[in-house]
């Protein structure tokens, strides 16, 4: 008779679970970090605990533009220095990153907190679509630029806002050359990123 194979001790197996869940993370690369995570306990766990601990305490939504931060309104939309006339429209917080990181935009952010999606039930009011609209109407906005990814979802979620926008006296654009069909904007490259923003097109 084959003897029951001994697994990991219930607090293991739920670090590994939880990890299971973070993107790009499979139960096999779980395991891996789990076993990382626990071999360097002082050098490693503990501050990562702590880190998170100190972020779910701390960071939140700012209210206006939907960015991550630890102080609302964020420090993108309290900064006096960016161009109040722009509104960059994104569908996550790390698209925020990834434009930061490119440098090429220096005016204010909008993130939707996704796109529509019929497939995943996704629809406008479930999106910081109104919020948009609102500020759009402001009267120092010249420019809504959508910086969405082209992928199905993302093009379908532009080509809704667009219609939304068009009543506005704003100019709407779209980014262009650099952004490959299928391509989020998270994966690429700082360059192509720069030169999407500043060739962007009318929508």
């Amino acid at each position: 008779m084959r003897s029951k194979a001994i697994t990991a001790a219930p607090e293991i197996e739920a670090l590994i679970s939880l990890l299971a869940k973070v993107p790009g993370l499979g139960p096999r690369s779980a395991r891996r970090a789990a076993l990382q995570l626990l071999k360097r306990k002082d050098q490693l766990m503990a501050p990562l605990a702590a880190a998170l601990a100190v972020a779910a305490e701390k960071v939140r939504a700012c209210s206006n533009c939907g960015a991550l931060d630890t102080q609302d309104p964020c420090m993108l939309c309290a900064a006096i220095d960016r161009d109040d006339g722009l509104i960059c429209v994104v569908a996550e917080v790390g698209d925020v990153w990834a434009l930061e990181r490119a440098g090429a935009f220096k005016g204010r952010y909008h993130v939707l907190g996704g796109t529509l999606s019929a497939l995943d039930g996704v629809r406008p009011d479930d999106l910081r679509i109104a919020k948009l609209l609102e500020r759009a109407s402001g009267p120092d906005v010249r420019e809504v630029i959508l910086a969405l990814s082209a992928t199905v979802d993302g093009q379908t979620t532009a080509h809704y806002l667009a219609e939304r926008l068009q009543p506005l006296s704003v100019t709407v654009s779209r980014l262009s050359h650099g952004v490959p069909v299928g391509g989020e904007l998270d994966l690429l490259d700082d360059g192509t990123l720069f030169a999407a923003l500043q060739s962007r097109r009318p929508s």
